[in-house]
């Protein structure tokens, strides 16, 4: 097909990512350019390419993967991160993705639950007694502290209490506590490395026998060379576990409420469905298994539509190696291509009804008809989220365990801003009522 030279675009340069405006622009921009356009960068003072269809996303994600490393806007994720998986590149990527994956697997995430119920009924003893002194609660805060415990014993279990107890405090609250991911966040994060490495020196030297990410990730060794991570690569690896399993998930968590508090026939729906499976169990007083979990159909598609609707990875880029093609339109090298889930996940081509909430279009044909790439919340191709499997399994126990215990409403019908920095998050609290069914 016959194209221009270069696509269409604004005129008005702009730096997507880099201030509040950015999901309204991406709004305008498609109305007026479409599937593929470009948009100049003042920062870079480069053009770069947004693309909006799920063929150009398969071809830059999956089909073409290796001519593209990570763009745009990495370098303040680093800051924070250091060189764990989610940052770093080529081969020492791949060796560190291949020592992670096991972790992961299956049979691993099956032995957390245990864990995930214990966390639950903790803080739904908390939502029951707010239910009782009729007071709201914030379910953005309470979502993002439930999913940093999760996390945070899923990493160190017992050495976690160890290290509150030694401290007075928790020194991980901060990533739930504080909210602003800026300079000074990075530097109060960061100085957590010391810590971790603190730990991970008295397993070497006194080992107990701990079965969790910490000990799992110490124990891996390289499948090409036979070696365990060294301290600083172990460190970056914890500490972007730390934030990629608690940011993610406590923001979809709070979708979610906010969502079945506008859909009150979809919570009862899920209401229904939870008590069904809780009278199902042939293990009432056990935790939840995977299985359990995975069994739960209008529950997965409502957390599937959370996603769809408030991805927490609204946006990401990609940084082109070789010249190549999007759209039909041929960009040149070191090109950065923008890819928003926020975007994708709306594309009325591809989604009927876009801004509606419809759980059950994830059930039936039009689940099985639409295009692969057109729902990407955990991304796709090599580089897609490798605590997927971790962050559902989450979900689904929680939402399933909560809906049969409360129910949930607004305490408005105030429209509720968005903060769309590293991750989509509600701009303010998220103030819900709460009470026991």
């Amino acid at each position: 097909m016959y194209r221009q030279a270069t696509p269409p675009g604004p005129a008005a340069g702009f730096d997507l990512g880099g201030t509040g405006e950015s999901l309204a622009r991406l709004r305008a921009w498609f109305a007026a350019h479409g599937d593929v356009y470009r948009v100049f960068s003042p920062s870079r003072g480069a053009y770069f390419y947004v693309i909006n269809h799920p063929d150009d996303v398969q071809h830059v994600l999956l089909a073409n993967h290796r001519n593209y490393t990570k763009g745009e806007g990495m370098d303040r994720v680093r800051l924070l991160l250091g060189n764990g998986i989610m940052t770093s590149e080529g081969e020492f990527w791949r060796r560190q993705r291949r020592m992670i994956q096991p972790a992961f697997h299956r049979r691993v995430l099956a032995l957390l639950d245990t864990l995930i119920g214990e966390v639950n009924d903790k803080y739904a003893a908390r939502w029951s007694a707010q239910a009782a002194r009729r007071e709201p609660l914030d379910v953005a805060a309470e979502t993002s502290a439930m999913t940093l415990e999760i996390v945070l014993r899923s990493i160190f279990s017992c050495d976690l209490e160890r290290l509150k107890r030694r401290l007075g405090e928790n020194p991980f609250d901060v990533v739930a506590t504080e909210t602003i991911r800026d300079l000074r966040f990075a530097y109060r994060f960061r100085s957590l490395a010391r810590l971790i490495g603190e730990l991970a020196a008295q397993r070497r030297t006194e080992p107990r026998g701990e079965v969790d990410f910490l000990a799992m990730l110490m124990s891996a060794r390289s499948h090409d060379t036979g070696e365990h991570m060294s301290e600083t690569e172990l460190v970056d690896e914890v500490m972007t576990l730390i934030v990629a399993g608690h940011e993610t998930t406590a923001a979809a968590l709070a979708w979610t409420w906010h969502l079945l508090g506008r859909h009150p026939d979809a919570a009862e729906r899920l209401h229904a469905e939870a008590d069904r499976a809780a009278n199902e169990r042939t293990d009432a007083a056990g935790p939840v298994r995977l299985e359990e979990a995975e069994a739960l159909p209008f529950t997965r598609q409502v957390i599937q539509e959370a996603l769809r609707l408030y991805p927490p990875g609204w946006l990401f880029t990609r940084r082109s190696i070789e010249a190549d093609r999007l759209g039909g339109y041929a960009i040149g090298p070191r090109t950065d291509v923008f890819i928003s889930p926020y975007m994708l996940h709306r594309h009325p081509a591809f989604w009927d009804a876009p801004e509606q909430f419809r759980p059950e279009r994830f059930d039936g044909p039009d689940a099985e008809e639409r295009h692969r790439f057109a729902y990407i919340p955990f991304s796709v191709g090599p580089r897609h989220c490798v605590g997927e499997n971790l962050a559902m399994f989450e979900m689904l126990v929680h939402v399933s365990a909560f809906s049969r215990r409360f129910r949930l409403a607004p305490v408005n019908d105030d429209p509720v801003e968005l903060e769309a920095q590293i991750n989509l998050r509600p701009r303010a609290k998220l103030m819900m009522t709460v009470e026991e069914r």
